[in-house]
């Protein structure tokens, strides 16, 4: 870590990356960006928008559940229960007994309200609250490991994924005619945003974790005029507003999350008003 802290150091000399803790939040942002860019194309592309708000409030289910079975690390709990949640979610979708966006907001509702019965047992929920914003400025070192292997195993995930989700999101049906197995990519898909939001979870909050997913997607789609660009434009716009919330962050002493979200925001109002008038 020494090593790179130096490199940090003598690449962006700058006031808030003097301290280690900003160094930290720093490299969290630059390995967890990326991920939550690419997925957030085809949670856009698939219409599951809210998917990620669903997995996490079902991290607040998982801390819980973890508390009452004794389990030391959060971390883990939200893991597992995330991973479980998506594969039961994956598998009432796939019946087409209702639609999306409801059984989304069936799992959302449910977990969000069991979590809290939970946690708030006794009254002791307060210890809990951080989730629900979140702060970045927490990374540990040990943390960044974790990151970086999710950064690894999702990249390599999604490259022999991708045209299958894609094929799959175009037309269900013809993606099953060309041998693609169109059930098991949605259920890795599932997995794959439920381990990259219950780890981004600690950092980016309960709140804010769908915006940062769906945001540079949305504003990456409004700009592109093919997949392959609109994956670039997605990684790319959550880097900078992740990077930039960071460091407004620090100046104004706020919420780190709230800031990367807003400026998010502003990037897809920007890709409107640019989009529109490309178009023209």
């Amino acid at each position: 870590m020494e090593l790179i802290y130096a490199v940090l150091d003598t690449l962006l000399p700058i006031e808030a990356l003097q301290f280690g803790f900003m160094k930290n939040a720093f490299l969290a942002i630059l390995l967890l960006t990326p991920l939550l860019g690419l997925l957030g194309t085809m949670a856009v592309n698939q219409q599951m928008s809210f998917f990620s708000d669903a997995l996490g409030h079902s991290a607040l289910t998982g801390i819980g559940i973890g508390v009452v079975l004794g389990v030391s690390s959060d971390l883990a709990a939200m893991l597992v229960f995330g991973i479980i949640w998506s594969l039961l979610l994956c598998w009432i979708k796939q019946r087409g007994s209702a639609s999306t966006d409801t059984v989304i907001s069936v799992f959302s509702s449910t977990s969000i309200a069991a979590g809290l019965l939970i946690l708030s047992r006794g009254g002791g929920f307060a210890k809990y609250s951080s989730l629900l914003i979140g702060d970045v400025l927490a990374v540990k070192p040990e943390d960044l490991l974790y990151l970086l292997l999710a950064l690894i195993v999702g990249i390599a995930l999604w490259t022999v994924l991708y045209n299958g989700l894609l094929l799959t999101s175009v037309n269900a049906s013809l993606a099953r005619s060309r041998g693609v197995r169109t059930r098991l990519c949605d259920c890795v898909f599932m997995v794959l945003v439920a381990v990259a939001v219950m780890l981004a979870i600690k950092w980016v909050g309960v709140m804010l974790i769908n915006a940062l997913l769906i945001l540079p997607a949305a504003a990456g789609r409004n700009l592109a005029r093919n997949s392959r660009q609109h994956a670039l434009w997605s990684v790319g716009i959550a880097m900078v507003c992740g990077i930039a919330g960071l460091l407004t962050a620090y100046a104004w002493d706020t919420s780190a999350g709230a800031a990367i979200v807003l400026f998010a925001a502003a990037a897809y109002a920007l890709s409107v008003i640019a989009g529109s008038l490309w178009r023209r």
